[in-house]
C-alpha cells in the first residue's frame, strides 16, 4: 500500500520495505494551459551534511552533473518537454552507497527560464514526488503538491534524509522566489556563472 503524505509529513522506508538499498524518487507535474513559451522544469538532488550545506559543488546532481561523484546519486536526465504519463523526471538513490556524512538528499524542482517566460509554480498543476523501490518497481510513498503552488520559481519538494540508522521520505514543498540560483545559495553551491 503506498503512504500518501501530507506537507511536512515523513514516513521511514525501511518499515515500510525491509532491506531497502535502492530507490527512484519520481517527479511529475502538469504545465497549465496558458499562452506563451512551453516550461521546462528541471529537477535536482543536492547532498546535504548536518549543517544543511553540500560538501562541495559536485554535490549539486542536474541535468549537467547527473551522478554523484561516489555514485550514491544519478539524475536519469533532462525532460525538457514535461507533460505525457508518469514521472517527468527521475532521480535514483542507492541508500547504501550515501557517504555518512551525507544526511539528507533534498529533491527540487526549478521552471528554466522563468524570468524570460514570465512563468511560475502557480502555473503548475498536478505536481507530484513518488518514492519507488528500485528492486521491485513498488511505489512506496507519495506527495501531491498541488495545493502547495505559488508565485515561486522553485521549489523543494521532499526530503530523502537519514535518521538514526534509517532512511525516511520527508514531503516538504517550501517554495523559493529566484529559481536554480536561490536554491544553490541556499545549500552553499557557488553557481556564480
Amino acid at each position: 500500500m503506498v503512504v500518501s503524505l501530507s506537507k511536512g509529513a515523513n514516513v521511514s522506508l525501511l518499515k515500510e520495505v525491509p532491506n531497502l538499498k535502492e530507490v527512484s524518487v519520481g517527479l511529475g507535474w502538469d504545465a497549465r494551459a496558458t499562452t506563451g513559451e512551453d516550461f521546462d522544469l528541471d529537477a535536482s538532488a543536492f547532498l546535504l551534511k548536518a549543517d544543511g550545506k553540500v560538501r562541495k559543488d559536485e554535490d549539486f546532481i542536474f541535468y549537467n552533473n547527473l551522478l554523484a561523484s561516489d555514485g550514491s546519486v544519478k539524475h536519469a536526465g533532462d525532460d525538457p518537454s514535461g507533460g505525457g504519463e508518469g514521472d517527468n523526471e527521475v532521480i535514483e538513490i542507492y541508500l547504501d552507497e550515501v557517504p555518512p556524512e551525507i544526511t539528507r538528499v533534498a529533491i527540487t524542482v526549478t521552471i528554466h527560464d522563468y524570468e524570460k517566460r514570465k512563468q511560475n509554480f502557480g502555473m503548475v498543476s498536478n505536481a507530484y514526488v513518488r518514492v519507488v523501490n528500485l528492486e521491485d518497481g513498488r511505489e512506496i510513498a507519495r506527495f501531491d503538491l498541488s495545493e502547495e503552488m505559488g508565485t515561486e520559481t522553485a521549489m523543494i519538494f521532499a526530503e530523502v534524509y537519514r535518521h538514526k540508522n534509517e532512511w525516511k521520505f520527508k514531503a516538504v514543498g517550501q517554495g523559493f522566489s529566484g529559481g536554480l540560483l536561490a536554491l544553490c545559495d541556499h545549500f552553499g553551491v557557488d553557481a556564480a556563472e
